[in-house]
């Protein structure tokens, strides 16, 4: 396992990282809490230090795992979140702060999740959905400095809406967040634009989530495809979306000339292959994805002749919307 700084922090992460929404139940159909706990295990018997959660992640579900599987463990770090008090993730511009994230709010969802973690402090705390327009927001600014200040959150991030990668660099201009979360994968390359640069240049930790495209990127995705009843994929999927990526992997893997089988490896290493990237958080509910995430680590970023045949890849569009 290869580290990574995690930004200004002074934390150093694994590059692969444990993203824990699946574990939480939430809109996961299929999780066991068994199969959870030796899925943890293993990722960090595998050199994974850094955890990546929610409290919306089965109503703190996920944090009493993480809870569970280390309890106080000084040799994790372990990222969570705040959810939206009006449960609406898809923010605007000009809606008003105080419908998404009181202070009070924010500051009583942060003691839920300590007692959620068992621990005193988080050491990365983010607002799990954003618009820049809150950035110059005085309520907003004072309840970061008073989650830091207070010990509880040694650093505070921002996870950013999907598809919206340069939505948050006003917030990064205050000088408060440490921490960015945002979609990137061989498919959706847009953070490479403008984040990416900001990032590495003011020293800003950026962990990648939904490296697989919601499995989309993992090959194993095709018209027969079928999800368990009430699984969110059947959504985001819908219509003729499983063709349509079925199409591109296909033409990705007979370009590369490689199996379907190593599209997971390649969609990790490409995400590992930017210096700005501190982690990379796949969800891994099994010890054998944990055994085949954590490989990837190992073998390291992509060559640059691989990353320029992967550019004709992009493909930004919102399975969300």
């Amino acid at each position: 396992m290869q580290y990574r700084a995690l930004g200004r922090t002074g934390l150093k992460v694994s590059d692969i990282g444990y993203g824990a929404w699946g574990i939480g139940k939430q809109m996961w159909v299929g999780a066991d809490d068994d199969e959870s706990l030796r899925s943890l295990k293993a990722a960090r018997e595998h050199g994974v230090n850094f955890f990546d959660t929610a409290l919306a992640y089965g109503d703190g579900h996920s944090e009493r795992l993480i809870n569970q599987a280390f309890g106080k463990s000084p040799e994790i770090v372990i990222a969570s979140k705040v959810p939206p008090i009006n449960n609406f993730w898809q923010v605007k511009p000009g809606d008003p702060l105080q419908n998404t994230f009181p202070k009070q709010y924010v500051l009583d969802c942060l003691d839920t999740t300590l007692k959620n973690l068992g621990r005193d402090r988080v050491d990365v705390y983010q607002f799990h959905t954003w618009t820049d327009t809150w950035a110059d927001n005085v309520e907003w600014q004072e309840t970061v400095r008073e989650m830091k200040q207070s010990g509880k959150a040694r650093f505070v991030g921002v996870s950013i809406q999907s598809h919206q990668p340069s939505n948050i660099l006003k917030g990064l201009a205050t000088g408060l967040v440490d921490t960015v979360q945002v979609v990137h994968n061989i498919f959706d390359q847009s953070p490479e634009d403008d984040l990416f640069p900001y990032c590495e240049k003011n020293n800003i930790g950026v962990i990648v989530r939904v490296p697989f495209d919601e499995g989309a990127l993992t090959g194993k995705i095709n018209p027969e495809t079928k999800f368990p009843d009430g699984d969110f994929r059947n959504t985001y999927f819908a219509g003729g979306r499983k063709h349509e990526v079925w199409d591109r992997i296909q033409a990705i893997t007979e370009e590369m000339d490689i199996d379907v089988a190593q599209m997971p490896e390649y969609a990790l290493r490409y995400c590992l292959s930017f210096p700005s990237v501190s982690t990379v958080i796949p969800g891994m509910r099994s010890e054998r994805h944990v055994e085949a995430n954590t490989k990837a680590s190992d073998l390291g970023p992509l060559p640059s002749e691989t990353i320029k045949v992967l550019h004709r890849y992009r493909w930004v569009r919102d399975y969300w919307a």
